[in-house]
């Protein structure tokens, strides 16, 4: 059994999550079933990725249209609860090994804004089976991040001018 990998696609542009969903399509390809589970971004681009089921399933336990950033303190405590559901989701999907892939998309953001901690991450990973792999995105790379990830990929944008 190959032993999967633990990748970590950081970055302060866009792109991370493009990436990780090129990854998710190849994935899929190759006959491995993928779930995706989105933090911090609402729940406003599920309808057009939901296409891609069965092969790659979409969550997001967040309520709100909005971003995090965006909702009062009030909404922010209520979706942090939402939020925590996904990771007990993701915990299960881990334990029960029923995807080759499992992207957490935007979770370590969820450490950023002090949702979770990285000992919580760090057991929800603890929680899969050798063969699955697991894409981690998120803005703010840290040495505790770095340290559980076998791959990590930075992704910037670069302006290119020809003359």
């Amino acid at each position: 059994m190959e032993k999967g990998l633990i990748q970590v696609y950081s970055g302060d542009e866009h792109g991370k999550s493009a990436a990780a969903l090129g990854r998710a399509i190849q994935v899929a390809s190759a006959g491995k079933d993928v779930v995706i589970i989105n933090f911090l971004k609402g729940n406003q681009n599920e309808e057009f990725l939901k296409r891609m089921e069965p092969e790659i399933k979409i969550f997001c336990f967040e309520k709100s249209a909005e971003e995090f950033a965006q909702l009062s303190d009030a909404r922010k405590q209520e979706e942090s609860y939402n939020i925590k559901n996904g990771l007990n989701f993701a915990k299960k999907v881990l334990t029960t090994g029923e995807c080759g892939l499992l992207i957490l998309d935007g979770v370590l953001g969820l450490i950023d804004n002090g949702i979770i901690t990285m000992e919580d991450l760090s057991h929800i990973l603890e929680a899969r089976s050798e063969d699955v792999d697991i894409i981690l995105t998120g803005i703010r790379l840290n040495d505790e991040v770095c340290q559980l990830a076998d791959e990590i990929f930075r992704i910037e944008e670069v302006n290119y001018k020809i003359y």
